[in-house]
């Protein structure tokens, strides 16, 4: 059920100063005694903020501005209010439950200005995105009424529902609706809701606050951390005890939280973190105990009913006993079965009718109907038989209470067996957040960097630039960088590196990583939701919600399934029945046991229980989850079924060459003086204007120069005045009363500097090499070239010949020259080659590529191939280490080799093999099983599928799908790329 908190932003002074609840919030939650809530300076906000943009006209000076300030500030419930004179522009962050747009409007025009509220910049769509758990879904057909559902809400942006996880992702509109209203809609399609995480890009943490009894003890706290900076939204639940606080990590953390909070009430409060209960795991281990607990149960009644009816009635003395009649032609053996069968059908059982009348209630029909219909029809025919035989000196019944109970528990198997096998293909987010640390050694240094205390906390507790100590063989507590001691560390766990990396002061470290040999001190730079390890459990998450587009065929065959199962069911129970009574075939076909009607019976339900919706859900989703993970472990993070999808059909790559065939760290290989000169000073002159720049050459000219100083370690070069980087050209600068420019050809011809044949020869011979040459000028003459090379990747040429042996062409698109592309090209095998190409130029040529009916991958580093890896059928964002949250990137390859391209492509190839196998194995059980379950082969061979077994039948197809996709947990990459790595080809 959705939660319920206290929000003392519910709460605002009447008239006469008393406090009276808001009347227009209907679903106020009911407090415990003694609880009430004060005025609204001191709230506990439920739900986000608001900021509007007004147009102030009328101010003529900065006295203006601060009129109009103040008097929005008076308002009740505004956060912040910044005037701009300037622009005639105010910016208000303000709680709508307190005042709106209209009476910040009236509030500056009473001051004396106009006001208008600028709707078209300030109305941008605002979204937050919310995950739900949901309980009780049991096929497609469940998960597509919620998603409708969900849908319909208004103020919902998008909806996405994964079955194979039970999980909703949700991205709204805070303004409009709030999650506990999405918590109602899931609610009303009859399925229990429960609330995962809400809001993005904010940090959020629940602590656990003992001693807040009475309205007095919740305000103290409350004004107290709203009075800390960085605290944005706060609520609290009474009946648990949770404090949930939003707050910026950069100005503050939980461990001032806890000391703010134990500090106030003199030690009456007592807080700490509120302890973790409702994870995808736990959850998962829940459900599996309910389910096998449930099987035992049936087993414990199932049994005897199976004996009595399959077993005993072959012992003699014991066939005695049960056909001993008590009332006409009722017996002990039929007693017996309707007691036994009667707690598996209703109370074992009760779940599938609480799941068909969730279904029917809402017009949709899933595999708990055909169940309930199913074992319902042999139930109460057996009641009906009964019943009649007790009532009649000569009928004799024929009871069918062996066929309910144990299709309920072979049901009831089955699905403890699929979620067992389903909880196995969430393992790669379970693994990843597992890696995290439970506690930290912090230190305390003083002014002079030394340490003076170490304390262990927990893991959660790390705050922005906290000095955390890592000893040898413990895991990084969070992202950061190393300000003290070396060491290697093994991060193969996050980027699938599998040799540790150096690290020493000022690298960066990855939390979750294992720390192998010496000690580090690192500083904490993100920490909580920010870092590395949460980015990527989050990207996993919704690659797993992301629904492949050959799901859609499994979602529209949902939406007739069942009704024509249970058409077909009808349909074979009607003919075997007519074709009975009409002799429309031989009586000996009849079992002496039964009459034309009850084989009929039998027929029929064997239709509607051996049809199975599930396996058809369950194909893509469950390969898309172990696919997606698998990945992740190998640091290829795929952004869901449409990326794996459209991967396994690329026939065209366009790769990037600086940073992706190439290192992307240029060094100067070599410098030809035109003129003669000092190299020293040549060198001083031209650091010293590129210093200046962040253009790559540019650091890799300044590095070189440092190796011709006395002093290497010395950043301190001469003053350049009038410093100007020309884009794309290079840059300008005046130093010791000199004009440099340093640039490539084109800035020399814009300058009317003169090129002589020596260094046009020089510069052919360089850009014949793939090197780049810059160009050295000085008061207006060319003194000297230095020639940059990006040295080739490593295994660069053998990965581009793989491709080639994939089917994939390979293509260069770069914005370097003619004759360094084309070199590079020619080196590593690929024969089309486009240069001196803009980033919109390189968008332009893969749409062309596309247009010629090739589906196209864009290989980049994803900072300048943004336009070119959003036109791109598949986008991969190559080397992008701990920035994985490149937006236009569908995959992100989090190591620099080059190697992952092709484990992209061959893991989503082998993916959507394994969704094909699956289908095929889905589909073609239904359509074998459903004519067979109808008695298809009865006239020829009198094979007969009796209920139970039908229902074990479809038991097993749905588990057998979900293993299906857990092996391909199995994946190895190709044996080729295993032996470049063998010869040391793989880049550290």
């Amino acid at each position: 059920m959705a939660a319920k908190f206290l929000s003392l932003a519910c709460i605002r002074p009447n008239d006469s100063g008393n406090l009276s609840p808001r009347p227009h919030y209907p679903s106020m939650p009911k407090y415990p005694k003694g609880v009430s809530v004060s005025s609204d300076e001191e709230k506990f906000v439920q739900g986000s903020e608001s900021k509007a943009l007004f147009s102030v006209t009328g101010m003529t000076c900065s006295a203006c501005a601060g009129s109009v300030e103040k008097a929005v500030k008076r308002l009740p419930g505004i956060k912040e209010a910044v005037v701009d004179v300037l622009n005639n522009r105010a910016q208000v962050t303000f709680y709508p439950a307190f005042v709106n747009e209209e009476t910040i409007c009236e509030t500056i025009e009473d001051v004396g200005f106009g006001a208008s509220f600028i709707e078209e910049e300030m109305n941008e769509k605002s979204s937050e995105i919310c995950r739900i758990r949901i309980k009780g879904m049991t096929c497609t057909s469940c998960s597509t009424t919620v998603e409708s559902s969900l849908q319909a809400v208004p103020g919902v942006q998008r909806a996405q529902v994964a079955l194979a996880t039970e999980e909703a992702e949700v991205r709204y509109d805070p303004k409009i609706l709030t999650y506990n209203q999405i918590l109602q809609a899931v609610e009303d399609t009859g399925f229990e809701a429960i609330l995962i995480s809400t809001g993005e890009d904010r940090s959020k943490i629940h602590l656990q606050v003992d001693g807040l009894h009475r309205e007095s003890s919740i305000r103290i706290v409350g004004n107290s951390l709203r009075a800390l900076p960085g605290v944005q939204d706060m609520s609290f639940d009474p009946e648990l005890n949770k404090l949930s606080l939003s707050y910026q990590p950069d100005l503050t953390g939980p461990r001032n939280f806890i000391e703010v909070i134990e500090s106030t009430g003199s030690g009456r409060y007592k807080a700490k973190i509120f302890p973790e209960g409702g994870s995808r795991g736990a959850h998962r281990e829940e459900e599996i105990k309910q389910y096998y607990k449930s099987f035992l149960w049936s087993l414990v009644f199932t049994v005897p009913v199976f004996l009595m009816s399959m077993v005993f009635m072959y012992i003699p003395g014991i066939k005695h006993g049960l056909e001993t009649k008590i009332v006409n032609m009722l017996t002990i053996g039929e007693i017996m079965r309707w007691i036994l069968s009667t707690p598996v059908q209703f109370i074992i059982g009760r779940r599938f009718y609480i799941g068909a009348y969730k279904a029917l209630r809402h017009g949709s029909a899933n595999m708990d109907v055909l169940i309930a219909l199913g074992t319902n029809a042999a139930y109460f025919y057996s009641v009906y038989s009964v019943l009649r035989a007790a009532t009649s000196p000569s009928f004799e019944s024929t009871d069918f209470f062996e066929t309910s109970s144990m299709l309920i528990s072979f049901i009831l198997l089955g699905k403890y067996l699929e979620v067992l096998a389903k909880g196995k293909t969430s393992e790669a987010i379970e693994k990843l957040m597992d890696l995290a640390p439970e506690t930290a050694t912090l230190l305390s240094l003083d002014s002079n960097g030394n340490v003076l205390n170490e304390e262990e906390i927990d893991g959660r507790l790390i705050q922005k630039n906290d000095i955390l100590k890592i000893v040898p063989g413990a895991k990084v507590a969070c992202d950061g960088f190393v300000i003290w001691g070396q060491s290697h560390v093994n991060e193969s766990m996050i980027t699938g590196e599998s040799r540790p990396v150096a690290k020493r002061q000022g690298d960066m470290v990855i939390g979750g990583t294992v720390n192998t040999n010496g000690v580090l001190h690192i500083k904490a730079t993100k920490v909580g939701s920010e870092s590395a390890l949460a980015q990527i459990v989050r990207l996993v998450e919704s690659a797993q919600m992301a629904k492949a587009p050959v799901q859609k065929l499994a979602d529209r065959i949902s939406k007739f399934f069942v009704p024509l199962v249970i058409f077909l069911s009808f349909s074979t129970w009607f003919a075997w029945f007519l074709a009975g009574k009409l002799n429309g075939y031989p009586k000996s076909w009849i079992p002496s046991s039964m009459d034309s009607f009850q084989l009929a019976l039998q027929f029929g339900i064997s239709v509607m229980v051996i049809a199975c919706p599930c396996a058809l859900g369950l194909a893509t989703p469950t390969a898309v989850m172990v696919g997606t993970g698998v990945g992740a472990s190998q640091g290829v993070l795929i952004k869901g079924g449409h990326a794996l999808e459209s991967t396994h059909k690329v026939n065209c790559i366009v790769f990037d060459k600086t940073g992706t065939l190439t290192v992307g760290k240029p060094v100067v290989v070599n410098t030809r003086l035109l003129k003669n000169m000092v190299l020293m000073e040549f060198f001083e002159l031209v650091a010293a204007a590129e210093v200046n720049s962040e253009h790559p050459l540019a650091k890799a000219i300044v590095e070189h120069a440092k190796k011709f100083r006395h002093d290497e370690e010395s950043s301190v070069w001469p003053e350049a005045l009038n410093f100007e980087s020309i884009t794309g050209h290079g840059v300008k600068a005046v130093v010791r009363n000199k004009e440099v420019l340093v640039g490539n050809k084109s800035l020399m011809v814009d300058h009317n500097i003169s090129i002589s044949l020596d260094a046009e020869d020089v510069l052919a011979e360089t850009e014949g090499l793939a090197q780049t040459g810059i160009l050295v000028s000085i008061d207006r003459e060319l003194v000297g070239i230095l020639a940059i090379s990006d040295p080739l990747k490593p295994g660069a040429r053998e990965v581009i010949s793989f491709l080639k042996s994939m089917r994939v062409n390979s293509i260069v698109v770069t914005g370097d020259n003619w004759g360094t592309a084309n070199a590079i090209a020619k080196e590593v095998g690929i024969d089309t080659v486009i240069a001196e190409a803009k980033p919109e130029q390189k968008a332009e040529k893969v749409k062309e590529l596309q247009a010629a009916g090739n589906i196209v991958a864009m290989v980049g580093d994803g900072i300048n191939d943004s336009p070119a890896l959003v036109a791109a059928d598949v986008g991969l964002a190559i080397g992008a280490g701990t920035d994985i949250a490149v937006e236009a990137a569908d995959i992100v390859l989090m190591k620099s080799n080059l190697e992952d391209v092709i484990t992209a492509i061959d893991l989503s190839r082998k993916t959507f093999s394994r969704i094909r196998l699956n289908y095929l194995w889905a589909l073609g059980y239904n359509i074998l099983g459903i004519p067979v379950a109808a008695g298809a082969l009865f006239p020829s061979i009198r094979f007969r599928l009796p209920p139970w077994i039908a229902g074990a039948a479809m038991a097993a197809s749905s588990v057998s799908v979900v293993c299906s996709s857990l092996l391909l947990k199995n994946y190895k990459r190709p044996k080729q790329l295993e032996t470049l790595e063998i010869r040391g080809i793989t880049v550290v």
